[in-house]
């Protein structure tokens, strides 16, 4: 978001991407692979360079935008598939929790669980991160509640359900993994 709103300068804030991005062409389909210094988990390429593939002439701020959200509904994907490799009964009965100041967009929280084909949670309170680093501080000090009560603290804003079809996701996440394939400085 940063890139789109100080080196683009396309949106004011980053709570204007989803309203940019839902005004996208549909019949673009623009990746993102926002390596600007280089790629992490599951890729852990230092050397990969953000690229954008998928290019052309009617392609503007809201394809950007677009495609910029989409690209962290795909690295979450990517996340969550590396993650279900390591549990050992391969769980697939995915609940998502997000916070900070992104999940402040429904538009991108939508695109997160279709692209998941799990449920997505946002919180009344966004900034739940702080608010855990808070907590941490004061329990150390003796000041704050029990972890399970601090738990039990959290409340649901809204969840996000996945709409799109299997085929739809199946066809986007291959874009999105030949967009990082030719990405990445090892291919």
């Amino acid at each position: 978001m940063q890139w789109l709103r100080d080196g683009l300068k396309v949106i004011g804030k980053a709570a204007d991407s989803g309203a940019l991005a839902a005004k996208a062409d549909p019949t673009q389909h623009l990746y993102l692979v926002p390596a600007f210094v280089g790629l992490g988990a599951p890729y852990w390429d230092a050397e990969a360079r953000g690229a954008i593939y998928g290019l052309t002439r009617n392609s503007g701020p809201a394809e950007f935008a677009r495609a910029t959200l989409e690209s962290v509904a795909y690295q979450t994907r990517d996340l969550l598939d590396a993650m279900r490799k390591d549990w050992q009964d391969g769980a697939n009965d995915t609940v998502l929790r997000v916070d900070g100041g992104m999940v402040a967009s429904d538009w991108m929280l939508q695109c997160v669980a279709d692209m998941l084909d799990a449920p997505v949670d946002r919180p009344t309170q966004l900034e739940t991160t702080a608010l855990g680093a808070a907590w941490l501080a004061g329990a150390r000090a003796g000041v704050w509640p029990a972890a399970g009560d601090f738990a039990r603290s959290w409340e649901l804003d809204r969840q996000f359900r996945p709409k799109m079809g299997e085929a739809e996701r199946e066809a986007r996440l291959k874009g999105w993994h030949d967009a990082v394939r030719r990405t990445l400085s090892t291919t």
